[in-house]
């Protein structure tokens, strides 16, 4: 050991005191003398819903609202949300529609919040909307709350009149959707 460094041992009082009973420690004084590093969460921007159980439903998908927060990695990866869950209202018989929706997608900047998504997809529990409009909106919506490097939205609605349908909508990427309208 250097000699600089006994002396700071040897000069400074001991950092905890016995008693017959207890050994009591200075958490102060052992800060002082250790670099404690704890980690810090990250800012997580303005996460409404997250840890309040008072929240409400959205009405309408209008009124919901995806809420993000910054991507922890930087590496290419896949998120995968899953819900069966989903309801919606046929725009011309007024009968409600259900369906397993999955969401996936590989995040860039940003990546979004399960509550308010949860939050977001039971906003259509009153929407009158075609199951595709339904799924190629819940897609445009998410793109736009996350600028994802990719995204697939995937809809299995349950059958009706003995036909099931599947509607699966894709996001590319910035460079390649250029083409679409």
């Amino acid at each position: 050991m250097s000699n600089r460094w006994r002396q700071n041992i040897q000069a400074r009082p001991p950092i905890f005191a016995h008693s017959n009973k207890v050994g009591a420690i200075d958490l102060n004084r052992l800060q002082a003398n250790f670099a404690i590093t704890v980690a810090q969460p990250k800012r997580t921007g303005r996460l409404t819903l997250l840890g309040r159980s008072a929240a409400k439903l959205p009405a309408s998908p209008a009124e919901a609202r995806l809420e993000t927060f910054p991507n922890p990695a930087r590496r290419n990866y896949w998120i995968h949300f899953e819900t069966d869950d989903f309801t919606s209202v046929c725009p011309v018989t007024g009968q409600p529609d259900f369906a397993r929706i999955d969401i996936d997608y590989v995040p860039d900047r940003l990546c979004v919040e399960s509550k308010s998504l949860k939050f977001y997809l039971a906003s259509y529990r009153n929407e009158r909307a075609f199951n595709e409009a339904v799924t190629n909106r819940i897609l445009d919506d998410f793109v736009k709350a996350c600028v994802p490097r990719e995204a697939i939205v995937t809809a299995q609605f349950s059958a009706r009149g003995g036909i099931a349908l599947t509607v699966r909508a894709e996001y590319l990427g910035k460079k390649a959707n250029r083409g679409d309208r």
